[in-house]
């Protein structure tokens, strides 16, 4: 299993802590330190788990938006977008559980045209202000054909570091790495209104595999 860059210091410091308790529990020499161990064992294989990075095949597809993150589909509606285009946009929201992989991709080809960090609270990922309140990173992207739209990733609850590796003025690649959120968060697209959308609530996208808008027209 392939562990993501981002997860290398969490898991080292994950590590120490556990060779530390299982030296105690060696000094103790007692049945129920053993079994007690069991549990930060636990901790540390879900650590390891939340930072996997899976290897994908990337199914490039210009007339296509692929999904920037694994998650299950909370919202798809129309919506103000206030900060960039200022005007109604479809509005497309990714929850991603702790148990998702949280490396997000680009949904196309195209050039980084605005990117902002905006320091906030920590509401759970779902809650309908969490978008405009949390922590959060906006980035606008433009396509070859001239297409513009907007993904923000989003904090949540446990989640308090956002990683985005865009920057304005750069070109970026359908399917590469466009950054990580540790612990459970959200990702929220905003598509020109007249966008047909692929996906419905309820739905399970695949980061960088499901096509989630057909921009071709």
């Amino acid at each position: 299993m392939k562990i993501h860059k981002e997860g290398h210091i969490t898991i080292f410091i994950a590590t120490v802590i556990l060779v530390i308790l299982y030296a105690l529990a060696l000094t103790l020499n007692q049945w129920f330190s053993y079994i007690l161990f069991i549990f930060p064992v636990a901790i540390f294989l879900l650590i390891l788990y939340f930072f996997r990075s899976p290897e994908r095949k990337i199914p490039l597809n210009k007339e296509l938006l692929l999904s920037p993150a694994d998650g299950k589909v909370i919202r798809v509606e129309e919506n103000l977008e206030e900060e960039f285009f200022d005007r109604p946009m479809l509005h497309l929201s990714i929850f991603m559980s702790p148990l998702n992989v949280h490396l997000n991709r680009y949904p196309s080809d195209g050039k980084v045209i605005y990117y902002r960090y905006h320091p906030g609270k920590y509401l759970v990922a779902w809650h309908p202000k969490s978008s405009l309140l949390n922590e959060r990173t906006s980035i606008v992207f433009e396509t070859p054909g001239g297409v513009q739209y907007l993904v923000r990733q989003i904090a949540g609850k446990l989640a308090r570091r956002i990683v985005c590796y865009a920057k304005e003025g750069q070109g970026v690649k359908q399917g590469e790495e466009l950054g990580f959120i540790k612990f459970g968060s959200r990702l929220d697209v905003f598509l020109p209104p007249g966008t047909k959308v692929l996906v419905k609530p309820g739905d399970k996208v695949a980061g960088g595999v499901t096509a989630i808008a057909d921009i071709s027209s």
